[in-house]
């Protein structure tokens, strides 16, 4: 475990691109022994908006405590757990503001987690086993997507790209956030192996595509200057 003290802030301009691989990841001590965190980006120290890579050794434990920002997670690796069931991998979280928890992991767990990223009237939980949810047919051949959750105007998904499939180019009016969970995502700019985490901002343009070892990522998109819930 890195000793090192967790920035404040981190990557906290949203009018910046971040591309952030794996390969260069820093982990830092959470306030609990046995969690460690690989930070995205971040606006105050422990309590604002974050977004985190974060990775529970077995039988680590948080205190219960209350998400007055909501929280959603996607379970990377392991099993993880609070007083409501237990979450393989695969599992799509979202604990609405005010809500409360005491999470652990028994067998240890790896978990993508944003923080204080709900817009206001968004109050809806989530429990979604993505590994046995239907997917959809998408835009153009060898793409298929998976909604995990829609609010005003923003959108959280997964995405399954065929090996050699290509999409047109576009633009992301209220950015893009991508989290590349398998293979290879590719776009005229680069080369994104799993574990890379993308941020494009508003406006922002690209052509995406896959090589031969096609690729499954995270995307959410329209929250980029959203009005979302602020610490008071």
């Amino acid at each position: 475990m890195n000793a090192a003290v967790a920035p404040s802030q981190l990557n906290d301009d949203l009018d910046q691109r971040i591309v952030a691989h794996a390969a260069d990841a820093r982990w830092y001590p959470s306030p609990r022994p046995g969690v460690e965190r690989r930070m995205l980006d971040r606006v105050a120290a422990e309590t604002g908006r974050a977004t985190s890579i974060v990775r529970y050794l077995p039988g680590a434990e948080f205190s219960p405590h209350r998400h007055d920002g909501g929280e959603e997670i996607l379970v990377l690796e392991g099993v993880f757990s609070d007083e409501h069931g237990d979450y393989p991998a695969g599992s799509y979280l979202r604990n609405p503001p005010g809500s409360s928890h005491r999470p652990y992991s028994t067998p240890g767990c790896t978990l993508f987690v944003k923080l204080w990223q709900f817009s206001a009237g968004d109050t809806e939980a989530g429990r979604i086993d993505t590994r046995h949810t239907q997917w959809r047919r998408g835009l153009v051949p060898g793409l298929h997507v998976m909604p995990l959750h829609d609010f005003d105007g923003i959108g959280t998904a997964l995405v399954s790209w065929a090996p050699q499939t290509v999409f047109s180019p576009h633009v992301h009016p209220g950015g893009e956030e991508i989290l590349v969970l398998e293979g290879v995502f590719r776009d005229e700019d680069g080369e994104y192996p799993a574990g890379t985490w993308l941020r494009n901002p508003r406006w922002s343009r690209h052509a995406p595509f896959t090589g031969e070892e096609g690729a499954l990522i995270y995307v959410k998109v329209g929250h980029l200057g959203a009005s979302l819930l602020m610490p008071q």
